[in-house]
């Protein structure tokens, strides 16, 4: 077998040798995996994490270096938790190509079971890394989509060295070190929280009931399955996921929209997403061509060309992408006013499209397709097209324990969750099959008048906004915090000329209307705030900009 050209391919004695443990174990005739070819020639080091269901569960951390991946299996799974010491044994290095291996091992061959690539990404050692594995203190940096933030790999003292490390030692510890990725004891459990595949969406038990499954030269492809629609790469094919038919893609879609409510819902047939505080934006993609469209199905392709860009990465040349533009602040989460200030050109701020369905996609409809395969499709999709990340990336989600998520990402400061049904169709309205559930209240209002200012101010003194309801019009008070100078210059100019009438449809309350100029309900505005009060008027309003997507 030495000189079969699939487990001995790369001339390279050194590369080959530092395989050879590898390849002694497994039949190539008969396993799934890669043998082997060529070391990695790729800017970044690579890292992964399979979740492997073999004699026993476990995890193993991969990390490439010098043309191969260092390989420690981790019985119960890495701990975002510092006061954790995992064990982690190291075992045979493994090819480049193993870190994108998901699948089913024959049983009865070495490592039979069900492999789950779990997650990965990229990674950065922290100091020389030859000499931390050499001194068993391996410290890096990793940037995955689920293991981020520092760690290390500390080598235990084996048995009968007189208290003395040795390099002959198999047995390390997996330590998360303490920094904004670190999470304590007991507060999110990154294994059974976020479990599924970062590949493709799926469950262990899904992996292991899709044998058809196979590696060949060219990668991961299924095979039995129908004819791949026309110009669509292998493993792209969206034909066989359940409920996807042929279809025209459509130049312009009005997207799903979510309803508000008080607290995220319990039970694993809901998925749970950070909301997200930016610009709602679909992407269509026609024969290679990108045209980016708001919700109100305004182009803004110009207002956003490096995400345009990136788009044209993609493998398919016909795809219709649902997702949000937004700008990171620097608790991590979205800054909605930063994003405003980049794209008024008053910041630098980078920009990112993160992307959360996928309508249609290679000439078929996956709008009746349930939401966790469009979201795995969509995952195979972003992650087949490397020249696209970090400007375009897929919005994660969590399955299950939304309360605790909600918890966790309030308390680290963002928004709120957005919580989908994992069964529920795309559908272009408002529905409950969406909920989005607030921590710092943000949303649009309409501006339906403007008091006049007062003391030193100039241009007004706050804006009278309401919210649509049923075609209504109702009042949710005023605001008048928030505003820059500018605001108040440009803000007088684009609300327009006064009308005679109150456009309110609910009671606007006298001492609210003294001196009010009223105005066409025409502008957008985002407004944060703490509540709502039984009057349903909005509770420390503050003024974070004009919605720019939402005007007519």
């Amino acid at each position: 077998m030495g000189k079969d050209p699939k487990t001995n391919p790369s001339g390279d004695p050194a590369h080959d040798a530092r395989l050879a443990e590898y390849r002694r174990k497994r039949d190539f005739g008969t396993t799934p995996e890669p043998g082997g070819g060529a070391p990695s020639d790729g800017a970044e080091l690579l890292y992964a994490v399979q979740k492997h269901d073999a004699s026993r569960l476990h995890y193993d951390l991969r990390l490439e270096l010098d043309g191969v991946l260092l390989s420690w299996a981790v019985p119960k799974g890495p701990s975002l938790d510092p006061t954790d010491k995992q064990l982690a044994v190291r075992t045979e290095d493994h090819p480049i190509e193993y870190g994108a291996f998901e699948g089913v091992i024959p049983e009865g061959e070495y490592g039979g079971g069900t492999v789950m690539l779990w997650d990965r990404g990229s990674w950065t050692p922290i100091g020389d890394p030859h000499d931390g594995l050499a001194k068993g203190d391996f410290k890096f940096e990793l940037h995955g989509s689920k293991l981020r933030g520092t760690w290390v790999l500390a080598r235990m003292k084996p048995k009968g060295t007189r208290g003395k490390v040795t390099d002959e030692s198999r047995d390390w510890l997996l330590i998360k070190k303490r920094d904004t990725e670190s999470r304590a004891k007991g507060s999110f459990n990154v294994l059974s929280q976020l479990p599924r595949s970062v590949a493709s969406g799926r469950s262990m038990r899904e992996i292991a009931d899709a044998p058809e499954r196979v590696w060949t030269d060219d990668g991961a492809h299924e095979t039995g399955a129908r004819a791949r629609a026309p110009g669509v790469p292998a493993g792209l094919d969206p034909s066989p996921l359940e409920g996807a038919k042929p279809g025209e893609q459509p130049e312009s879609l009005k997207p799903q929209l979510a309803t508000l409510a008080d607290e995220p819902p319990p039970g694993d047939d809901w998925i749970h997403e950070v909301k997200l505080d930016g610009y709602r934006l679909l992407a269509f993609i026609h024969d290679g061509l990108v045209t980016l469209r708001t919700r109100n199905g305004h182009d803004w392709t110009d207002r956003f060309p490096r995400i345009a860009r990136a788009l044209t990465n993609l493998p398919l040349r016909n795809v219709v992408l649902d997702g949000e533009v937004i700008a990171q602040g620097d608790d991590g989460f979205p800054d909605f006013q930063r994003l405003q200030a980049t794209i008024r050109g008053k910041g630098n701020s980078a920009l990112a499209y993160l992307v959360f369905d996928v309508p249609f996609a290679g000439g078929y409809d996956l709008r009746r397709v349930p939401l966790i395969e469009r979201k795995g499709y969509l995952e195979r999709l972003l992650g087949a097209s490397a020249g696209a990340a970090p400007v375009v990336s897929l919005c994660e989600h969590i399955t299950g324990h939304g309360p605790q998520f909600f918890r966790e990402v309030s308390a680290r400061g963002a928004e709120g969750v957005v919580a989908k049904r994992a069964s529920s169709r795309y559908e272009s309205r408002r529905t409950h099959s969406w909920l989005k559930i607030k921590a710092r209240v943000r949303d649009s209002y309409v501006v339906g008048g403007y008091s006049p200012p007062s003391g030193s101010r100039s241009g007004f003194g706050s804006l009278l906004v309401g919210e649509r309801v049923d075609g209504r019009l109702e009042y949710r008070g005023r605001v008048g915090s928030g505003f820059t100078e500018r605001d108040l210059e440009t803000l007088l100019q684009r609300l327009g000329p006064a009308r005679k009438t109150n456009p309110f449809d609910s009671e606007v309350p006298p001492a609210d209307r003294k001196g009010v100029s009223w105005v066409e309900p025409a502008l957008d505005v985002q407004v944060e705030f703490t509540e709502l009060t039984q009057e349903g008027s909005l509770r420390h309003p503050v003024f974070l900009g004009v919605r720019e997507d939402l005007v007519a």
